[in-house]
């Protein structure tokens, strides 16, 4: 394949010198005097429901009205996301592996959405002098909702704190197939499965479902890097087929009888009107439509998720489990990686990864579209609706 223009003059904004070159992978290494743990943000009490969901839908007019529509998720639990909780947790696990390695390296905390924001974040790295920062976003694949719209923020950040040009920030490659993100899943599946074999249920009348949330079709055709033909699904979903497939020949390798299992993708917590086509099957949609197929039981595998967030909490513990119930199935929600200690540890390692220059060949990966890229290739994850904005790292636009 021919090179673009864009592979031939790079132009790789707020980078490291390193990263700056363009080159997919950056195999020398780098002296990061900071660690930004970027994540979504959450609220933490009733009156933060409604101003976390404004700023969530920022620039998309969406009226309070609308808003409460979704907030019923979070009043429901008190007004409260666990995903702050769940990021200082995460937080606490890295700063103690790294401290066990020998690894002197702060962390940064910041979100896209509530407090602790990012700027917060970059600004006290700035202060303390730590200014060649590594980015890790707790989001495993690649779309623009998970990968760069967090690239996007560390360019706006940078900008409006008037730290562009003092502060670069890097950021990890996406780690959806990294065994240390991998292997809670493994382990929660082969769990469900023997399970419901003890319980005499047959291996046919089992089926797993792997669950990731649904985006609009247009910006998912778009994930990934556009020197490939993905498919309708783009980079986003072959991502996450390629993982459950690993996970389920993992588990046949234990189980004998586990190569007879059903699985599929599905989706959930879909937000858009419903004129604009998402990503399906929906997940309770696919639950309801097991007992016709002869199903006695069903394995919900929270694949897109690394925690226990409202998607997980609400839309497969509250509405997929109930939807189980309905169909008269036996269900069991299965482990996200959370601050299992194998995933952790391999958080840590794509970070040594970054310090190193670990080559290529060398970085793990258990499928054949890994290892991911540390430089996002160009016009990779657009935004059909807004379109493309400045971004960290990653080659222009």
């Amino acid at each position: 394949m021919s090179a673009t223009p864009a592979d031939v003059n790079p132009v790789v904004l707020y980078a490291s010198p390193a990263a700056a070159s363009g080159a997919p992978h950056v195999e020398v290494p780098v002296a990061y005097d900071g660690l930004l743990l970027a994540s979504f943000g959450g609220p933490e009490g009733q009156e933060d429901v409604i101003p976390f969901l404004r700023n969530v839908t920022r620039g998309r007019g969406i009226p309070d009205e609308r808003l409460e529509e979704v907030a019923h998720h979070y009043r429901h639990f008190g007004g409260v996301s666990p995903i702050n909780a769940q990021n200082r947790a995460l937080k606490t696990q890295i700063e103690g592996e790294l401290a066990r390695r020998g690894i002197d390296l702060p962390v940064y905390w910041g979100n896209r959405n509530w407090a602790p924001y990012l700027d917060e974040a970059v600004t006290e790295a700035d202060a303390a002098g730590h200014r060649t920062l590594l980015a890790l976003a707790t989001s495993a694949y690649s779309s623009f909702s998970s990968c760069r719209q967090y690239r996007e923020d560390f360019a706006r950040v940078l900008e409006e704190t008037g730290l562009a040009g003092t502060v670069t920030i890097d950021k990890v490659r996406q780690f959806f197939d990294h065994p240390g993100f991998v292997g809670p899943f493994v382990e929660g599946v082969r769990d469900a499965v023997a399970g419901f074999l003890a319980d005499g249920i047959a291996a046919g009348d089992i089926r797993v479902l792997f669950s990731t949330h649904s985006v609009p079709m247009d910006d998912a055709r778009r994930s990934g890097p556009r020197d490939r033909e993905w498919g309708d699904g783009g980079a986003y979903e072959a991502q996450h087929l390629a993982v459950a497939e690993y996970v389920m020949t993992q588990i046949a390798a234990e189980i004998p009888e586990a190569p007879d299992v059903p699985w599929q993708l599905v989706y959930q917590s879909r937000s858009g009107p419903p004129s604009q086509p998402w990503l399906e099957p929906d997940v309770c949609d696919v639950i309801e439509g097991l007992p016709q197929q002869g199903a006695r039981a069903v394995a919900i595998v929270p694949l897109g998720f690394v925690s226990d967030h409202m998607e997980v909490l609400w839309d497969l513990d509250t509405e997929a489990m109930e939807a189980a119930a309905e169909a008269g199935l036996a269900a069991v929600r299965t482990p996200t990686p959370g601050i299992d200690p194998t995933y952790v540890a391999g958080l840590v390692d794509l970070i040594e990864e970054r310090l190193k220059g670990t080559p290529t060949a060398d970085r793990p990966h258990v499928t054949n579209l890994g290892p991911w890229f540390d430089v996002c290739r160009p016009g990779c994850c657009e935004n059909v609706r807004a379109g493309f904005k400045p971004a960290a790292s990653g080659i222009a636009p």
